[in-house]
């Protein structure tokens, strides 16, 4: 991973950037949370994993056809999409300006 360095001569820039980072982690974590509830509803309608859905499941093979297979689908690429990002947001470290 790429490093970002923000250098700013005040501290309440640093907590600034640090609370916007914060709250995008609990933007993501909430979206990853309804997210999984939607998925899981899928899984449990079909009495299936999504892993098996991907692997061997067509739109037919679904009472909603093409409409459902493209929202568990998606919801699937959403998550892996949300962990990326929070992977990434949380991987973050903050160093002081001694530090530097």
């Amino acid at each position: 991973m790429g490093k970002l360095r923000i250098i700013s001569d005040e501290k309440d820039s640093t907590d600034i950037v640090k609370s916007a980072i914060s709250a995008e982690v609990k933007r993501l974590e909430i979206a990853l949370s309804r997210t999984d509830r939607e998925i899981r509803k899928f899984e449990e309608e079909y009495h299936t994993s999504s892993q098996r859905f991907l692997r061997e499941f067509t739109a037919e093979d679904l009472k909603g056809l093409d409409e459902e297979y493209v929202r568990w689908a998606g919801e699937l690429k959403l998550k892996e999409r949300i962990l990326e990002d929070l992977k990434r947001l949380k991987e973050i470290e903050y160093v002081s300006q001694t530090a530097i």
